[in-house]
């Protein structure tokens, strides 16, 4: 059977990719946004959501906080890496979503997996995007560079094990898309849910991976936080049922709350996640969901997967561009399945600091 032998959930936001002191073209953007989602789901202005918050969050949108926080993401997202290659899994795979990227509104499953021999990634910093040659849009070069999305690449999958996976949840009665090619290249391929996972965690290595898509996005058919609570826990059992004796690392890719920081929920998450807790997990009201705000699902999803395990450590940091509070709740987590294995890579308060 394939043996789950790490487990990690990581935000894959474009600031990220960003020197701190370039957030603020982020903030920039932020305060344009004529439809932000707030934290009791309401869609609003900047502007609106200003004169409801004030400048609640003015002490944390500053240059020496981006920097503070980016300093113990990039310590974080190192520790991912490490752990990774010290884990030496066969196959990595990547619970994701897609923006538009690889699907449309002509298709858009609400769960899909991935089984062709090379998965393309689709190229985001067109010469031709008008944005491209803006100086305030310099930033977007660096984030496709980060996302894997300034050209097409090609990533390895292990099509034989999609293959069996798509199977053995169709036996569990999770009814997946099922792709096996990228038809059009030049117009879509796959997104920065997979892209960041590719160059950041995995550092470019030719690991084969799985893409496993979740629709967080777009109506009508988002999945409930039960749905996809119960999809991880499937996605274990169908790993666990694959022929082979092969060694994986399942990754949950995106999140947490964005473009309006949502603490409150971000910490129900993380902590429930912390502890084990399903129910809650599981009663995460689909209202709450939406904009960059549903990738929460990977990591619900992921915690279905892990559904009887604790993370051996956790990093959360709420990240405020605006003083009205946009922005982005980061996240950082993994599941040692091999304790001894990876007893040497780090502990939660060394070089590698964790809030959980």
């Amino acid at each position: 059977m394939a043996r789950i032998v790490l487990a990690c959930g990581t935000s894959h936001t474009p600031l990220l990719s960003m020197e701190p002191a370039d957030w603020e073209a982020r903030a920039k953007n932020d305060r344009a946004n004529e439809r932000l989602i707030d934290r009791s789901g309401r869609v609003c202005s900047y502007a609106e959501l200003a004169q409801s918050v004030g400048e609640r969050y003015a002490a944390e949108a500053t240059p020496q906080r981006w920097a503070s926080h980016a300093d113990t993401a990039q310590r974080a997202l190192d520790r991912l890496a490490s752990e990774i290659e010290r884990a030496a899994p066969d196959v990595v795979v990547v619970i994701g979503d897609d923006e538009h990227e690889l699907f449309s509104s002509a298709n858009m499953p609400a769960f899909a997996v991935y089984y062709g021999e090379t998965a393309i990634s689709r190229e985001f910093a067109r010469a031709h995007d008008p944005r491209t040659s803006d100086p305030e849009y310099a930033w977007m070069h660096t984030v496709a560079r980060g996302y894997a999305m300034d050209r097409h690449h090609a990533y390895p999958v292990a099509a034989g094990l999609a293959r069996d996976v798509i199977e053995r949840l169709m036996e569990l009665q999770f009814d997946v898309a099922a792709l096996a090619d990228v038809p059009e290249p030049a117009k879509a391929g796959f997104g920065h849910a997979y892209g960041f996972v590719r160059t950041r965690l995995l550092c470019d290595r030719d690991i084969p991976i799985v893409p496993v898509m979740i629709n967080t996005y777009y109506p009508p058919n988002q999945p409930t936080a039960a749905r996809c609570f119960d999809f991880g826990a499937a996605l274990r059992t169908a790993l666990e049922r694959c022929g082979g004796d092969v060694r994986v690392a399942v990754v949950a890719s995106g999140g947490l709350s964005h473009f309006v920081t949502d603490e409150v929920l971000d910490r129900r998450v993380v902590d429930a996640l912390d502890n084990g807790t399903a129910e809650t997990l599981r009663a995460i009201p689909s209202h709450l969901l939406n904009a960059g705000t549903s990738e929460i699902r990977n990591w619900i999803a992921l915690g279905g997967l892990m559904r009887d395990r604790h993370p051996g450590w956790s990093t959360y940091l709420p990240i405020y561009r605006t003083p009205a509070g946009t922005g982005i709740g980061l996240a950082f987590a993994a599941w040692h399945m091999q304790p001894d294995s990876l007893a040497s890579v780090g502990t939660a308060g060394d070089a590698y600091p964790s809030t959980r």
